[in-house]
């Protein structure tokens, strides 16, 4: 088996979703699971972030021009319903069932298309940068697929490929970036410390005055910052290793 990550990147106004997770910064969606038939999709996504961001998500959800990641910007007549699962104050979790018409198409459609039934679908969201990773075959062709990828996103989105390779199993997508999986009190706390000249040399602010700063005690801005060190570290390091050029 091999797995084909590409990341695709909305522009402002083609994607209510993408356009609420560029305003919230730190929320992320990744799916649950993704299905696909010729006449239909429906997936479960789950959510991280701000109280306020996920009402922003819902909200977006329900728009009537979102239907699924439908790659089509105009109406397309699509019937497309979703539904809150789970609901706390930083997760969410939506399914959504979209019925296409005959000039709806989307990734998933496209991917069964072009390579065939069998396919694994996961997807990792943040900002206007929407990335998926396909399971397939070890013979499936994959260039015809990507250049007809290519001509439906047309203009409104950019399109990137990442990775074609053996599948490794302890690999998402969200390792596929530089930039960490980090909670926002910890991105809010590295940009603070950042702003105010913390890691200058010598430092222009030490830790206990921007805790007094932050209104939050030494201990915690500390280990926040730790943490969040930590994780770029890591983050870092996994983005060094070598990356096998796709063979299309």
């Amino acid at each position: 088996m091999r797995e084909f990550v590409f990341a695709l990147e909305y522009e402002p106004g083609t994607n209510p979703v993408a356009d609420v997770l560029e305003a919230h910064a730190g929320t992320r969606i990744r799916s649950l699971s993704y299905h696909v038939t010729p006449d239909s999709l429906w997936r479960v996504d789950y959510a991280t972030g701000s109280n306020e961001a996920l009402e922003a998500l819902e909200a977006a959800y329900a728009e009537p021009a979102y239907f699924a990641d439908c790659l089509v910007r105009d109406d397309c007549g699509a019937t497309c319903e979703t539904q809150v699962l789970d609901r706390s104050n930083e997760e969410l979790v939506v399914y959504t069932y979209w019925d296409r018409t005959d000039v709806c198409t989307s990734v998933p459609h496209l991917a069964l298309e072009y390579l065939g039934t069998g396919l694994l679908f996961e997807t990792y969201r943040e900002s206007r940068r929407h990335r998926w990773r396909i399971v397939l075959d070890d013979d499936t062709p994959v260039r015809e697929f990507f250049d007809a990828l290519g001509a439906e996103v047309g203009e409104c989105t950019g399109i990137e490929m990442l990775r074609l390779a053996d599948v490794d199993p302890d690999r998402s997508l969200e390792g596929t970036s530089v930039e960490p999986d980090i909670p926002p009190e910890q991105r809010d706390a590295v940009r603070a410390a950042v702003e105010h000249g913390y890691y200058e040399t010598p430092r222009a602010i030490e830790l206990d005055e921007l805790a007094a700063q932050l209104e939050i005690p030494r201990s915690t801005l500390s280990y926040r910052l730790r943490r969040a060190e930590a994780a770029m570290a890591s983050s870092l390091v996994a983005g060094d290793r070598p990356r096998v050029e796709p063979e299309i």
